[in-house]
């Protein structure tokens, strides 16, 4: 059973496209690109039954959650809940962002760079946190929301807003970590995919993101590139392990046809993208998958990183879960329940792997200039342990991130070195077949 929420921020309004700062006034709304976007996303959704739908009151949600609905030819009336109000920024509002730079330079720089930290006074004199305010209503919105859509039925619901507040809302989903607002991007009409799984009211509620700003419905399928480096981590396509369930580790088991297929699709999907540098773990599979992208990249060589292997993972190496479980029944249940307590009998830990893949990411990612994008395609374990890390979580969070063969992430380098890399895309898989990630549950 799995409860299902599709968060999507509202379409392009006219004070977005104007770089005015619209926080919490009815006063901008939805450009006809907008609105475009907002009915293309509803077509993107056909196929996923809606149980219910949510949206900010402020119109340009409104707007957005109504063409989204009418795009799937879906009849739910949407919720108009207050929990989804956008973050009250009263004595800048309808401000540009070069006016409040140079109006409010000290105020300005903390929202940059510590936006948790920024304390702003309000017309009735009262001084107060905007993203400290947002943080409980988003505590709020997630616990009425699990109280009319329990995370142990299965449900899919739609929830629109703004950006502050979306981000919010999935950084409570995932413990909230530290200067969490500043690692995560969401455009406008992206689609991010958050499954939550509660066995019963007695049990931790699981959280898993599916994908995480997803434009590809959209012009643009993958958000602009900043001023600062882009690094686009991929998984390696499919194999005959993958599909069987069995446990692979260090083992050199090639792509099937199935995971070429999908490395090519992955090839189109970044054809448009200039890779100035390929980087790939030392087996077979990623490998593979690298080349095939590259064809379209033929000036990119490929550098190989010993580092980005996948985990060992010793005696389980070629065997499925049923067998795992008839001799390590108790460490199995410890890895799907406290991964950062396994050590795998003769392998390794979650522990070595975050450690040796995180060095080697930070190393591409630190020799990478800023006008560059680079190629990185490694394995499940790894990229989680890397999406991990740059999501400000740990190894004992490695399930909340989701890797599906041939998904593309893309990861952000700001110029200020102080900044944590932003995640601007996680998994996307829809070049792949569909919104949702179809490709196989495989064994880890």
């Amino acid at each position: 059973m799995t409860l299902r929420l599709l968060f999507v921020r509202h379409g392009l309004s006219n004070f977005n496209r104007e770089r005015r700062i619209q926080g919490r006034n009815d006063l901008s709304i939805l450009t006809a690109e907008g609105r475009a976007q907002a009915l293309e996303t509803g077509n993107t959704l056909k196929d996923i039954a809606l149980t219910a739908a949510y949206s900010s009151p402020l119109q340009r949600a409104v707007e957005t959650t109504e063409e989204i609905l009418k795009g799937q030819g879906n009849q739910i009336t949407p919720n108009l809940n207050d929990g989804l109000l956008e973050v009250d920024l009263e004595p800048w509002s309808g401000l540009t962002v070069d006016q409040i730079k140079e109006m409010h330079p000290e105020e300005s720089r903390i929202w940059r760079q510590r936006p948790e930290n920024l304390e702003l006074i309000r017309a009735s004199n009262e001084r107060y946190s905007p993203v400290g305010e947002l943080m409980h209503q988003a505590r709020n919105f997630i616990s009425e929301l699990l109280q009319h859509h329990p995370a142990s039925r299965d449900n899919s619901v739609l929830i629109v807003g703004h950006n502050a507040i979306l981000r919010c809302l999935m950084l409570v989903l995932l413990g909230e970590p530290e200067n969490g607002l500043r690692r995560l991007r969401i455009d406008n009409c992206a689609l991010s995919i958050f499954n939550l799984n509660q066995q019963s009211e007695h049990h931790d509620l699981q959280v898993q993101v599916e994908c995480l700003n997803s434009t590809a419905h959209l012009q643009s399928k993958i958000p602009p590139k900043g001023d600062g480096a882009r690094l686009i981590l991929v998984r390696h396509g499919e194999t005959n392990w993958n599909q069987e369930g069995r446990f692979q580790g260090q083992i050199d088991i090639p792509l099937n046809e199935n995971g070429r297929a999908q490395a090519l699709a992955a090839r189109y999907f970044l054809g448009n993208v200039s890779l100035a540098q390929a980087h790939s773990s030392s087996m077979s599979r990623p490998k593979e998958t690298a080349e095939i992208i590259l064809e379209s990249h033929p000036g990119t060589s490929l550098s190989i990183s010993h580092g980005l292997m996948e985990i060992g993972h010793g005696l389980w190496e070629g065997k499925l879960e049923s067998e795992i479980n008839s001799s390590w029944p108790e460490l199995l249940k410890s890895w799907k329940t406290a991964p950062e307590t396994v050590q795998m009998p003769d392998g390794e830990n979650i522990h070595d792997v975050w450690e040796r893949a995180v060095s080697s990411w930070n190393n591409i990612a630190k020799n990478l200039p800023p006008e560059d994008t680079a190629l990185v395609v490694a394995h499940d374990a790894v990229n989680k342990t890397i999406l991990c890390h740059l999501l400000g979580l740990k190894p004992a969070d490695i399930w909340m991130v989701k890797q599906g063969n041939g998904g593309v992430s893309v990861i952000d380098i700001p110029l200020d070195q102080n900044q944590p890399a932003v995640v601007t895309c996680l998994n996307l898989t829809s070049h792949l077949g569909g919104v949702l990630d179809h490709t196989a549950a495989g064994a880890l």
